[in-house]
């Protein structure tokens, strides 16, 4: 790989991370669709392990940063990070068996369904039962919300294989779980699903390096480029979530997933 060609991965790794860390999601929603159209010849496998490695160190990142914020609901993040790792191990197994041409249109068409379901969901409806939680964050803002435990480590199980099996990290699924389905504020979700997207992200690494996928052309190099692009653009995206409204920044997410949607379903 070319010095040049080392220095676009790294900018595009920096605005990936912070865009990523800003929405909670990773960057990987991002990251994914554009390997896929700046690599096509490559298979659906190695550029969902190049991904999953920024996933991981953006989340990783990301995760100080918003600890720093004293943001992130650990026990929550303990519990869905826990119960995502049956499914990132099986999703990494099982993208070597999906040609690139039908991994393409179901790429487009989950983060087009998450864009819709991010588009329609009011804050009014988020359900009430669950264990309560108070978290009081660096800034001395109180958060008053309840976790329904059990449902959302369900729910984790399915991000897990989901965005492992697709390489972008889950948190584009699991920031719209965590505040429509769980009734998380959308920026103690944003910051929790870094928290979970660490842990999960880090499963679906290990199996890629067990199965040999980074040892594909140049998939290490590429990597560690990415890697540390997003990494520093993590620090920045957090420190953006705090003048950032929760409204804008679910509306960011949306538009970001529609746009590489369409991208991808006129290439599939």
């Amino acid at each position: 790989m070319s010095w040049d060609a080392f220095v676009g991965l790294v900018l595009l790794g920096l605005a990936v991370g912070a865009v990523g860390t800003l929405v909670g999601a990773g960057g990987g929603f991002l990251l994914t669709p554009v390997l896929l159209i700046v690599y096509p010849h490559d298979s659906a496998q190695t550029l969902t392990s190049i991904s999953l490695f920024a996933v991981w160190a953006n989340s990783t990142s990301g995760s100080i940063a918003y600890a720093r914020q004293k943001r992130i609901d650990v026990r929550s993040g303990l519990v869905f990070g826990a119960a995502t790792l049956p499914g990132a191990i099986g999703g990494a197994v099982a993208v070597a068996y999906v040609p690139r041409h039908a991994f393409d249109a179901v790429m487009a068409a989950a983060l087009a369904a998450v864009a819709v379901w991010i588009s329609v969901h009011r804050e009014g409806r988020r359900p009430r039962p669950g264990t309560p939680r108070v978290l009081v964050d660096a800034a001395g803002t109180e958060w008053h919300y309840r976790v329904p435990v059990v449902r959302g480590a369900v729910y984790s199980l399915a991000v897990g294989f989901a965005s492992s099996f697709l390489g972008i990290g889950g948190g584009v699924f699991h920031v719209p779980i965590l505040v429509a389905g769980l009734g998380f504020p959308t920026h103690i979700a944003t910051a929790t699903s870094h928290f979970v997207l660490a842990q999960m992200s880090a499963a679906g690494v290990i199996t890629h390096l067990v199965q040999g996928s980074y040892r594909v052309g140049h998939g290490l190099r590429r990597s560690l480029a990415l890697g540390v692009g997003v990494a520093v653009g993590a620090q920045f995206g957090a420190r953006a979530s705090t003048r950032v409204s929760g409204v804008l920044i679910e509306r960011l997410l949306a538009a970001g997933l529609v746009l590489v949607a369409l991208r991808l379903a006129l290439s599939a």
